[in-house]
């Protein structure tokens, strides 16, 4: 199975990134723990649809459909849809219901697919009608610059709603990302743990299996297999 992968940044406040790919032949591949939520629109033998992927809160195997091609669009922590929580999406992804070859129902209304061109105008569109939002919380905690006036009750209840996770469990899905990148850039092992960190390459070594699905070694020595 194989990938051909591209990306682009958006002017969009509400995204974090959008993406599209293809797949040759069929298989699985390790989706690592993510802690923002988004849509994949999937194309197969003539017919569309739209996933709504919540944020996952660890490394699993999951199944690629044969030669197919999918778009996504990442959206920004807390950002969320009201009658679609952060809390209620967690762990968990979901197809909406076709209402046509070229439309899909969301929240009593047909929606034509987006596409990779046109992702700023769907989304445009979502929050002029009110079904995607910002969670000014989240974004002043990653930021810590909250307001001094907010309970840290509040905020918890607030950003939990918004994001589906906890502030720690974020931190803990983003360092273990950013460890993965630091290995694939060529930083040892234990500068990657001193970094970041981590008690000890222990610590750095379960973070990774948990989040990423592999260990520090096994991301080194792939980097080693496709250099030969």
């Amino acid at each position: 199975m194989k990938f051909s992968f591209e990306a682009r940044g958006s002017d969009s406040p509400y995204v974090d990134g959008i993406w599209r790919t293809e797949s040759e032949g069929s298989g699985a591949f390790m989706s690592v723990a993510e802690s923002h939520w988004g849509i994949v629109v999937t194309r197969q033998e003539g017919k569309t649809w739209l996933t709504v992927r919540g944020p996952e809160t660890k490394a699993q195997p999951a199944p690629v459909p044969e030669d197919a091609e999918f778009f996504g669009i990442v959206f920004k922590l807390g950002t969320f849809m009201p009658h679609l929580p952060g809390k209620r999406l967690v762990d968990c992804a979901f197809d909406l219901p076709e209402a046509n070859r070229r439309a899909c129902w969301l929240y009593c209304s047909a929606w034509e697919f987006p596409t990779y061109d046109n992702a700023d105008t769907f989304v445009e569109r979502l929050v002029r009608e009110g079904l995607l939002v910002a969670e000014p919380v989240v974004d002043a905690a990653m930021r810590g610059q909250l307001k001094e006036d907010l309970s840290q009750r509040s905020v918890q209840r607030r950003f939990l709603h918004a994001t589906g996770l906890s502030y720690k469990s974020i931190q803990q899905i983003e360092r273990a990302k950013q460890a993965q990148v630091l290995l694939q850039q060529g930083v040892s092992i234990l500068d990657t743990s001193y970094e970041l960190g981590y008690f000890d390459q222990s610590h750095l070594t379960n973070s990774l299996k948990y989040f990423v699905g592999q260990t520090p070694s096994q991301i080194v020595k792939s980097l080693q297999i496709e250099a030969v």
